[in-house]
Protein backbone atom coordinates (compact mmCIF):
# COMPACT_ATOMS: atom_id res chain seq x y z
CA UNK A 1 0.00 0.00 0.00
CA UNK A 2 1.49 3.35 -1.08
CA UNK A 3 1.89 5.91 1.66
CA UNK A 4 1.81 9.63 0.93
CA UNK A 5 5.04 11.55 1.67
CA UNK A 6 2.85 13.92 3.67
CA UNK A 7 2.25 11.08 6.13
CA UNK A 8 5.95 10.93 7.01
CA UNK A 9 6.06 14.71 7.32
CA UNK A 10 3.07 14.57 9.66
CA UNK A 11 4.79 11.97 11.86
CA UNK A 12 7.89 14.17 12.20
CA UNK A 13 5.83 17.27 12.95
CA UNK A 14 3.78 15.34 15.52
CA UNK A 15 6.97 14.41 17.39
CA UNK A 16 8.17 18.02 17.20
CA UNK A 17 4.83 19.33 18.52
CA UNK A 18 4.86 16.86 21.43
CA UNK A 19 8.41 17.84 22.40
CA UNK A 20 7.63 21.56 22.20
CA UNK A 21 4.46 21.39 24.31
CA UNK A 22 6.29 19.38 26.98
CA UNK A 23 9.26 21.77 26.99
CA UNK A 24 6.90 24.73 27.31
CA UNK A 25 4.79 23.19 30.08
CA UNK A 26 7.61 21.65 32.10
CA UNK A 27 10.64 23.89 31.50
CA UNK A 28 8.96 27.29 31.12
CA UNK A 29 5.68 26.82 33.02
CA UNK A 30 6.88 24.67 35.91
CA UNK A 31 5.32 21.26 35.28
CA UNK A 32 1.99 19.43 35.34
CA UNK A 33 -0.37 18.47 38.16
CA UNK A 34 -4.08 17.83 38.61
CA UNK A 35 -3.81 18.75 42.29
CA UNK A 36 -1.51 21.55 43.41
CA UNK A 37 -1.41 24.75 45.41
CA UNK A 38 0.20 26.25 42.32
CA UNK A 39 -2.89 26.47 40.12
CA UNK A 40 -0.87 27.14 36.99
CA UNK A 41 0.34 23.54 37.12
CA UNK A 42 -3.28 22.39 36.87
CA UNK A 43 -3.82 24.57 33.82
CA UNK A 44 -0.70 23.15 32.16
CA UNK A 45 -2.42 19.77 31.92
CA UNK A 46 -4.94 21.32 29.52
CA UNK A 47 -2.72 22.26 26.55
CA UNK A 48 -0.62 19.09 26.90
CA UNK A 49 -3.63 16.75 26.88
CA UNK A 50 -5.46 18.61 24.12
CA UNK A 51 -2.44 18.82 21.82
CA UNK A 52 -1.17 15.27 22.36
CA UNK A 53 -4.71 13.88 22.38
CA UNK A 54 -6.90 15.62 19.83
CA UNK A 55 -4.24 17.08 17.53
CA UNK A 56 -1.44 14.49 17.55
CA UNK A 57 -3.25 11.20 18.24
CA UNK A 58 -6.29 12.47 16.35
CA UNK A 59 -4.08 13.13 13.35
CA UNK A 60 -2.42 9.73 13.62
CA UNK A 61 -5.86 8.11 13.83
CA UNK A 62 -7.02 9.97 10.75
CA UNK A 63 -4.02 8.82 8.74
CA UNK A 64 -3.98 5.27 10.13
CA UNK A 65 -7.11 4.15 8.31
CA UNK A 66 -5.50 4.91 4.95
CA UNK A 67 -1.78 4.48 5.56
CA UNK A 68 -1.28 1.51 7.88
CA UNK A 69 -0.46 -1.92 6.42
CA UNK A 70 -2.70 -4.86 7.19
CA UNK A 71 -6.32 -5.75 6.66
CA UNK A 72 -9.10 -3.22 6.48
CA UNK A 73 -10.62 -4.50 9.74
CA UNK A 74 -7.29 -4.11 11.53
CA UNK A 75 -6.91 -0.54 10.27
CA UNK A 76 -10.46 0.24 11.39
CA UNK A 77 -9.70 -1.02 14.88
CA UNK A 78 -6.52 1.05 15.13
CA UNK A 79 -8.43 4.06 13.79
CA UNK A 80 -11.15 3.61 16.41
CA UNK A 81 -8.71 2.95 19.26
CA UNK A 82 -6.49 5.97 18.56
CA UNK A 83 -9.49 8.27 18.31
CA UNK A 84 -10.82 6.78 21.55
CA UNK A 85 -7.54 7.44 23.39
CA UNK A 86 -7.48 10.97 21.94
CA UNK A 87 -11.01 11.50 23.26
CA UNK A 88 -10.04 10.34 26.77
CA UNK A 89 -6.96 12.60 26.84
CA UNK A 90 -9.09 15.47 25.58
CA UNK A 91 -11.60 14.86 28.37
CA UNK A 92 -8.77 15.07 30.92
CA UNK A 93 -7.67 18.34 29.33
CA UNK A 94 -11.18 19.78 29.50
CA UNK A 95 -11.51 18.68 33.13
CA UNK A 96 -8.17 20.31 34.00
CA UNK A 97 -9.06 23.72 32.63
CA UNK A 98 -12.47 23.78 34.34
CA UNK A 99 -10.79 22.70 37.60
CA UNK A 100 -8.18 25.43 37.18
CA UNK A 101 -10.86 28.06 36.62
CA UNK A 102 -12.89 26.91 39.63
CA UNK A 103 -9.94 26.84 42.03
CA UNK A 104 -8.61 30.17 40.71
CA UNK A 105 -12.02 31.91 40.78
CA UNK A 106 -11.96 32.51 37.03
CA UNK A 107 -15.12 32.50 34.93
CA UNK A 108 -15.73 29.69 32.46
CA UNK A 109 -16.61 29.90 28.78
CA UNK A 110 -15.86 33.60 28.30
CA UNK A 111 -13.58 33.44 25.26
CA UNK A 112 -13.86 32.41 21.63
CA UNK A 113 -11.25 29.71 22.31
CA UNK A 114 -13.46 28.13 24.97
CA UNK A 115 -16.61 28.32 22.84
CA UNK A 116 -15.03 26.82 19.74
CA UNK A 117 -12.97 24.39 21.79
CA UNK A 118 -15.84 22.85 23.73
CA UNK A 119 -17.95 22.70 20.58
CA UNK A 120 -15.14 20.97 18.69
CA UNK A 121 -14.63 18.46 21.51
CA UNK A 122 -18.35 17.66 21.56
CA UNK A 123 -18.34 17.15 17.78
CA UNK A 124 -15.27 14.90 18.15
CA UNK A 125 -17.14 12.78 20.68
CA UNK A 126 -20.28 12.60 18.53
CA UNK A 127 -18.19 11.63 15.50
CA UNK A 128 -16.56 8.81 17.46
CA UNK A 129 -19.87 7.50 18.81
CA UNK A 130 -21.50 7.63 15.37
CA UNK A 131 -18.52 5.81 13.84
CA UNK A 132 -18.63 3.14 16.54
CA UNK A 133 -22.38 2.58 16.21
CA UNK A 134 -22.34 2.62 12.40
CA UNK A 135 -19.18 0.67 11.61
CA UNK A 136 -18.62 -1.51 14.70
CA UNK A 137 -21.50 -2.21 17.08
CA UNK A 138 -24.30 -2.82 16.51
CA UNK A 139 -23.30 -1.85 12.96
CA UNK A 140 -25.47 -0.50 10.19
CA UNK A 141 -26.42 -2.31 7.00
CA UNK A 142 -23.81 -2.61 4.25
CA UNK A 143 -25.56 -0.01 2.08
CA UNK A 144 -25.82 2.43 4.98
CA UNK A 145 -22.15 1.98 5.88
CA UNK A 146 -21.15 2.54 2.26
CA UNK A 147 -23.16 5.76 2.04
CA UNK A 148 -21.83 6.95 5.41
CA UNK A 149 -18.12 6.49 4.61
CA UNK A 150 -17.59 9.74 2.63
CA UNK A 151 -19.60 11.77 5.15
CA UNK A 152 -17.69 10.24 8.05
CA UNK A 153 -14.40 11.14 6.34
CA UNK A 154 -15.49 14.69 5.46
CA UNK A 155 -16.79 15.50 8.94
CA UNK A 156 -13.70 13.90 10.48
CA UNK A 157 -11.40 16.21 8.54
CA UNK A 158 -13.65 19.20 9.26
CA UNK A 159 -13.50 18.50 13.02
CA UNK A 160 -9.74 18.02 12.86
CA UNK A 161 -9.29 21.36 11.10
CA UNK A 162 -11.50 22.97 13.76
CA UNK A 163 -9.27 21.44 16.43
CA UNK A 164 -6.13 22.89 14.82
CA UNK A 165 -7.81 26.29 14.61
CA UNK A 166 -8.90 26.05 18.25
CA UNK A 167 -5.31 25.32 19.26
CA UNK A 168 -4.18 28.49 17.52
CA UNK A 169 -6.78 30.51 19.44
CA UNK A 170 -5.52 28.92 22.65
CA UNK A 171 -1.89 29.77 21.93
CA UNK A 172 -2.82 33.38 21.20
CA UNK A 173 -4.97 33.67 24.33
CA UNK A 174 -2.42 32.17 26.72
CA UNK A 175 0.51 34.11 25.26
CA UNK A 176 -1.48 37.36 25.48
CA UNK A 177 -2.30 36.70 29.15
CA UNK A 178 1.33 35.91 29.94
CA UNK A 179 2.50 39.11 28.26
CA UNK A 180 -0.13 41.25 29.99
CA UNK A 181 -0.12 39.80 33.49
CA UNK A 182 3.20 37.95 33.83
CA UNK A 183 5.23 40.56 31.95
CA UNK A 184 6.49 37.93 29.53
CA UNK A 185 8.86 39.44 27.00
CA UNK A 186 7.40 39.67 23.52
CA UNK A 187 10.67 38.57 21.96
CA UNK A 188 11.87 36.27 24.72
CA UNK A 189 12.64 32.58 24.32
CA UNK A 190 9.28 31.43 25.71
CA UNK A 191 7.26 33.67 23.39
CA UNK A 192 9.30 32.51 20.42
CA UNK A 193 8.81 28.87 21.43
CA UNK A 194 5.02 29.30 21.65
CA UNK A 195 4.86 31.01 18.27
CA UNK A 196 7.07 28.37 16.69
CA UNK A 197 4.95 25.62 18.26
CA UNK A 198 1.81 27.21 16.82
CA UNK A 199 3.40 27.12 13.36
CA UNK A 200 4.37 23.47 13.80
CA UNK A 201 0.75 22.65 14.71
CA UNK A 202 -0.51 24.46 11.59
CA UNK A 203 1.91 22.53 9.37
CA UNK A 204 1.00 19.30 11.17
CA UNK A 205 -2.67 19.88 10.48
CA UNK A 206 -1.96 20.64 6.84
CA UNK A 207 0.20 17.51 6.49
CA UNK A 208 -2.53 15.30 8.01
CA UNK A 209 -5.18 16.69 5.67
CA UNK A 210 -2.93 16.50 2.61
CA UNK A 211 -1.87 12.99 3.52
CA UNK A 212 -5.47 11.81 3.66
CA UNK A 213 -6.67 13.66 0.56
CA UNK A 214 -3.54 12.77 -1.45
CA UNK A 215 -3.86 9.09 -0.67
CA UNK A 216 -7.54 9.00 -1.58
CA UNK A 217 -6.77 10.65 -4.92
CA UNK A 218 -3.89 8.26 -5.62
CA UNK A 219 -6.01 5.24 -4.77
CA UNK A 220 -8.85 6.34 -7.05
CA UNK A 221 -6.44 6.94 -9.91
CA UNK A 222 -4.88 3.51 -9.37
CA UNK A 223 -8.27 1.83 -9.38
CA UNK A 224 -9.23 3.56 -12.62
CA UNK A 225 -5.95 2.58 -14.23
CA UNK A 226 -6.65 -1.14 -13.60
CA UNK A 227 -10.28 -0.91 -14.58
CA UNK A 228 -11.92 -1.10 -11.11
Amino acid sequence: MAVSPFTYVAHLLAVAAAVLILVWSIHFRGGLALNSTNKSLIFNVHPVMMLIGIIILGGEATMSYRALPGSRDARKRVHLMLHGVALVLGAVGIYAVFKYHKESNISNMYSLHSWVGLGTFCLYGIQWIMGFVTFFFPGASASTRQSMVPWHAIFGLFIYILAVGTAQLGFIEKLTFLQLYNKLGKYGSEALLVNFMALVVIFLGAAVVLSTVNFKTTRLESQKSIGL
